[in-house]
């Protein structure tokens, strides 16, 4: 059985027609060819699979893609603009927080959510938002210095020789990364 569905995806207007028991996860992925959202778990654990559900962040391994109709989805394709990286995804760049790469997507996702709720939050805030997105590669803390350099508000350029290297970041104030 299929049900067409009408959403916007990162800001385009789609409707398409998917079998009621297809997942979120499943239709961007196959349907749509929209890959950066990652399959980790597949049971809502690992976070990796992480999309925005009109601002919210959601496991898209456990939604049906029928109740993604009417309903506003950002993908980590979604962010960037013009052609440019979103501020997170420089900062991630720029921080050393990605390593394989898996994660990413969703923990961006997830702290663009909490940034657009509280755009100066606290690390305590910044690890209890990602405390559902697993990474097993960086530890968390460059991952929560990349966040609260975006919270700071540093503007983050792209170096010139398009190589991120510790020099090309701006000086820390000592309360930015306070525990």
């Amino acid at each position: 059985m299929k049900k067409t569905v009408t959403l916007t995806l990162n800001g385009s207007t789609i409707m398409r027609e998917v079998p009621v028991n297809r997942t979120m996860l499943d239709f961007l992925r196959d349907d749509l060819k929209l890959t950066g959202t990652k399959c980790g778990c597949g049971a809502g654990e690992c976070g990796s699979c992480t999309i925005l559900v009109n601002g919210e962040p959601v496991n898209s391994c456990l939604m049906l893609a029928t109740d993604a109709d009417g309903k506003e989805v950002t993908t980590i394709e979604g962010l960037s603009r013009d052609g440019g990286l979103h501020p997170l995804q420089k900062a991630f760049l720029a921080y050393g927080a990605i390593q394989c790469g898996y994660c990413t997507p969703g923990m961006i996702l997830s702290s663009k959510a909490l940034l657009d709720r509280n755009p100066h939050p606290t690390i305590d805030e910044i690890k209890k938002a990602l405390s559902g997105n697993i990474c097993r590669c960086t530890g968390y803390d460059k991952i929560f210095k990349a966040v609260m350099s975006v919270a700071n508000g540093e503007i983050l350029d792209d170096p010139v020789d398009g190589v991120w290297l510790q020099d090309d970041l701006p000086p820390r104030r000592c309360e930015e990364h306070k525990q």
